[in-house]
């Protein structure tokens, strides 16, 4: 299969799961085309909502439809999923080889600044993420280079006014929190300013909104801002959860 065309035909086969939760299930897996036999596929990934409950549908229709806005915007941004195709209910996309940011913090320190450099380009392209703060949603590849996956709460601005400029300026601030924690030493002046200074809007979510989000996601889900534990990996395996 010729990674740039994808039939509209071609058949996903799922090799594993990822991720299971109330919105939907995420596959690994190959995107066969069968008009081509012999084939290996192209390695994949699968977003799914078709078997979620009736009333939970349309929200998980619209975090699917956020995803795949976001990831047309940034076709040709390397360091995103590339889309492939979807029919509304579902979305395959590429799969990116790499291990989330908690389960193989960088060695190098360049990594940070390489981070950086692809979230500007991200931005650029009228992307904010808006889900940043969780580490799995940061990749290292095996080359030792940032990658970004999970754009389900991502908005696509292509004027980037002044509400997306301060959730650009929250994806930076979530960045430079991983920051903090790895490579606390590497943190500039300006960039420990802009951690000691969160916008309005982030002050009054981490005080009213968080805790409810913690709530819903964390108690009621099972969500948590660190999926991804090493347990859920199998032996050897850099690939991440979601």
């Amino acid at each position: 299969m010729n990674p740039g065309t994808p039939r509209s035909d071609a058949r996903f086969e799922p090799r594993r799961v990822l991720k299971s939760d109330l919105f939907g299930v995420v596959e690994e897996g190959l995107l066969l085309d069968d008009a081509r036999p012999g084939s290996r596929g192209l390695p994949a990934v699968r977003r799914d909502t078709r078997g979620v409950r009736w009333w939970l549908r349309p929200t998980a229709r619209w975090l699917l439809r956020r995803e795949l806005a976001a990831l047309a915007a940034l076709t040709g941004v390397p360091g995103v999923p590339r889309l492939l195709v979807s029919d509304g209910r579902w979305l395959v996309r590429t799969w990116i080889d790499g291990a989330p940011l908690q389960q193989s913090p960088p060695a190098d320190p360049a990594w940070f600044a390489d981070a950086r450099r692809l979230l500007a380009r991200v931005h650029r392209a009228g992307v904010a993420h808006n889900d940043l703060a969780k580490e799995p949603n940061w990749l290292v590849t095996p080359e030792g280079r940032p990658a970004l996956v999970d754009f389900q709460l991502a908005s696509v601005s292509p004027r980037r006014g002044r509400l997306f400029r301060l959730s650009g300026r929250e994806d930076l601030r979530h960045l430079l929190k991983h920051k903090r924690t790895y490579r606390r030493e590497l943190l500039s002046a300006r960039e420990r300013h802009l951690l000691a200074h969160p916008s309005g809007p982030a002050r009054a979510l981490r005080r009213g909104m968080k805790p409810l989000y913690n709530l819903v996601t964390r108690r009621w889900m099972g969500w948590s801002d660190r999926e991804g534990a090493p347990a859920e990996r199998r032996p050897g395996d850099r690939r991440p959860p979601a």
